[in-house]
């Protein structure tokens, strides 16, 4: 005999919003959801547990009479252009829980090997010159793009600044889908970034949906709210002049880390054009929308036109993204991107842990989100090769 349930229109509804999908994908991917909200036909045990899977909602939750409250673990300071915040997405939620799974783990580990305090970690306030908490930051991390680029592309740059970043005792974690589930995508519209703070164990997380170019300046940003010693969830926009007061300072010590105004000022030539700001964006590694940002910020670009280069740039920035993401090819090598996913430093720890036996191997596969042992060792082999 076929059961069906009740279950309420706004339990749907919550399931629906938290999946991220819109009125299209949700009658697509289930067509009977307008008979199920309108309560003309109820679901079966069967279906309700396919919607649950599909959404990634737990299945119990479902059988409330309301939606369950569901804050977000860190303070959200995004502010999504004056749209207003909406109801997290369960990938946000779930990548959140992930990081700080595996940053407990590590907190654990650090206090059990006597390792010490991450030195720079709320030596900050807002009330820091920003150029002043840059220069610390450039300093701590081996760089200086007043001399040079800091690599020759922006891959380059990201992996060298993650590099270092991670050699300073901040774990990074990058990732563009929740854990290695390819069919749940990371939105960059929803976050680009975000924080999680400790003394201990910092986690910076950047959303690897987003272009290589942006996520340069979200390592920066979360960077610098490590600095702050605070917790965050950020949309990061560098032309953003409104917003939470701490966003606006570590987009601030961002720009000057990767574009300091004295270099703006010496490197500018007066070109306007896409083909000037392409030039100054290679030069520093960073996307044009930084690049008029910091030549506002120098006073060589008037602000009543600021904004209508700003727009345009900004139409550019993604038509270009869009472009570069539909002619990628393939995912990258397996073990490459899940070790950046993980941190290296993280994959390092709970390898030396497994293998001395501080952590059992199953553990360890689970916190390494790997199945078999031949996969932990290559994982192994590649991280420990650098």
């Amino acid at each position: 005999m076929t059961v069906h349930v009740d279950v309420a229109p706004t339990i749907l509804e919550w399931a629906v919003e938290r999946a991220g999908w819109d009125e299209e994908t949700a009658e697509r991917r289930f067509p009977q959801l307008t008979e199920w909200r309108a309560g003309t036909r109820r679901p079966t045990v069967k279906q309700l547990e396919h919607f649950a899977k599909a959404t990634h909602a737990p299945f119990g939750q479902l059988f409330l009479s309301a939606p369950p409250e569901e804050p977000l673990p860190v303070p959200d300071m995004r502010t999504l252009r004056g749209t207003g915040i909406t109801r997290p997405s369960a990938d946000l939620l779930d990548t959140i829980y992930q990081c700080q799974t595996r940053q407990g783990w590590f907190r654990d580990h650090a206090l059990e090997n006597g390792m010490e305090p991450v030195a720079y970690v709320g030596t900050a306030t807002t009330g820091d010159d920003p150029a002043a908490i840059a220069q610390r930051m450039r300093e701590v991390l081996g760089v200086d793009p007043r001399t040079e680029p800091p690599a020759p592309s922006w891959r380059a740059a990201f992996r060298l600044l993650s590099d270092r970043i991670e050699a300073s005792g901040t774990l990074v974690m990058v990732n563009g889908v929740v854990g290695s589930n390819t069919h749940r995508a990371l939105r960059p519209e929803e976050f680009r970034g975000f924080t999680l703070a400790d003394d201990l164990a910092p986690v910076v997380f950047v959303n690897g949906a987003d272009s290589k170019s942006a996520q340069i300046f979200t390592l920066l940003h979360e960077f610098a709210h490590v600095w702050l010693g605070g917790s965050a969830l950020s949309d990061v926009l560098p032309g953003e002049d409104g917003g939470h007061p701490e966003e606006r300072w570590c987009n601030a010590v961002a720009a000057e880390a990767l574009m300091p105004l004295e270099s703006v000022r010496s490197e500018f030539r007066g070109d306007l054009s896409d083909e000037g700001l392409d030039a100054l964006a290679r030069r520093f590694t960073v996307s044009t929308l930084v690049v008029l940002r910091r030549l506002a910020d120098a006073e060589l670009v008037p602000w009543d036109g600021y904004r209508e280069l700003y727009a345009q740039q900004e139409e550019r920035v993604l038509a270009l993204f869009t472009e570069a993401k539909e002619n990628r090819s393939g995912g990258g090598n397996f073990y490459n991107v899940q070790s950046q996913r993980l941190s290296r430093q993280f994959t390092r720890a709970v390898v030396a842990s497994a293998r001395e036996g501080g952590t059992s191997y199953r553990d360890a596969y689970k916190l390494l989100g790997t199945k078999k042992h031949s996969t932990f060792e290559e994982l192994a082999e590649r991280v420990g090769n650098g």
